[in-house]
């Protein structure tokens, strides 16, 4: 038997924006909270064996990465697809605006269809992302990879690919920074082995 390619996907670590409250595609730094998260994470993964660490292209991903790699002793790269979803038009709305979170509600639900102002739809944010997780399982056969990416597009996408979960199971569980989910993924079948999260969301 094949033996599955083993992804333990994280959201980044702690990040700061150019302003602060308002929605943003702009890529972030990582703040020294995060960096100690990324620190933290890769010595509490020091013996899982992992060759590689793949990161979004937004820079708070990346500077994850770098940190998590540097621990590790092993090499680090972005990544086309995982970056967060877009919010297009909604750019600089402050994050008490609904219409984001209508949308993302919209997509958890099951309508892929709905479609950022501006930006994209469910189909796409759901379409590039597996594309980008099934590249990085096919360029690491067997292997465990760690990757970082973001919370939206994980809660949204992990469930939806993998056969033993709902697809809505990020939506009482969010994802704290750097704690991974971990999936098996063997011959396009993904399986979630552990979920992270807390049903408190001002944990986060």
């Amino acid at each position: 038997m094949t033996t599955p390619t083993r992804l333990l996907v994280a959201r980044h670590g702690d990040a700061e924006y150019p302003v602060h409250g308002v929605l943003t595609d702009d890529g972030g730094w990582l703040t020294e909270t995060g960096r100690a998260q990324a620190t933290g994470l890769a010595a509490a993964l020091g013996e899982r064996g992992i060759t590689a660490v793949c990161t979004s292209r937004m820079e708070r991903a990346v500077q994850t990465g770098a940190v998590a790699a540097s621990v590790l002793a092993v090499p680090a790269r972005a990544v086309d697809g995982l970056q967060e979803y877009a919010v297009g038009d909604l750019e600089g709305v402050p994050y008490g605006d609904p219409r984001a979170q209508q949308v993302f509600d919209a997509w958890v639900a099951g309508d892929l269809d709905a479609t950022m102002p501006g930006g994209e739809s469910g189909v796409q944010v759901l379409e590039r992302m597996r594309e980008a997780l099934d590249r990085i399982a096919d360029d690491h056969p067997g292997e465990t990879v760690l990757v970082f990416s973001h919370g939206g597009v994980m809660s949204m996408v992990i469930p939806r690919l993998s056969e033993n979960v709902r697809d809505d199971l990020a939506a009482a569980r969010f994802l704290p920074n750097c704690v991974p989910a971990e999936v098996e993924v063997s011959r396009e079948r993904w399986r979630v082995v552990s979920w992270p999260g807390s049903m408190d969301k001002s944990t986060v």
